[in-house]
């Protein structure tokens, strides 16, 4: 039996959530495909040379100096621009208006780690607090864990290893 036999399509209700289960997975495909962006060394190294070249401007204190906007702004561009011209890409069919009407939507929804890069580019806070991080790395005041995180692939189990198993 299809979905569509079970809902009335003339009910209001059932075409909203029609509408919005079509809306979760445009969602759900934009944010996999930033998951994606993310671990390209493009990007990395895009976010990268921003925070070589400005780490040691912000400082750790409440005040805001006015250069941070620049950088924020400078920032905010060029991060914006590559994700748009990624997402075009891949997803023809995609639009900026769409995305943020999406994060604006799901807002208390969201965590992971590609919502706090997302942040970086809407939430000065976020943004600052992401250098003064980098900042902490760079004079030593904090571990720098990233060169100790590897991804790589599970082994897949033959039927020799699992008939004896490691002692």
């Amino acid at each position: 039996m299809f979905l569509t036999d079970e809902l009335d399509l003339s009910s209001p209700e059932d075409e909203k959530r029609i509408l919005r289960s079509e809306e979760d997975r445009s969602f759900d495909e934009i944010i996999g495909h930033i998951e994606d962006l993310l671990l390209e060394e493009n990007f990395q190294a895009l976010q990268h040379e921003f925070l070589e070249k400005y780490w040691n401007i912000f400082e750790p204190i409440e005040d805001n100096k006015l250069i941070y906007t620049d950088i924020f702004n400078e920032y905010n561009k060029a991060v914006e621009a590559y994700i748009v011209d990624y997402l075009k890409k891949v997803m023809p069919q995609f639009t900026v208006d769409t995305l943020l009407h999406q994060l604006n939507e799901k807002q208390t929804e969201l965590e992971g780690e590609v919502f706090e890069i997302l942040s970086t580019i809407t939430d000065f806070l976020a943004f600052k607090e992401m250098f003064l991080d980098y900042r902490a790395v760079k004079e030593g005041k904090v571990a720098d864990l990233s060169c100790g995180i590897s991804v790589t692939s599970l082994k897949s189990c033959n039927v020799e290893n699992s008939k004896n198993p490691p002692r």
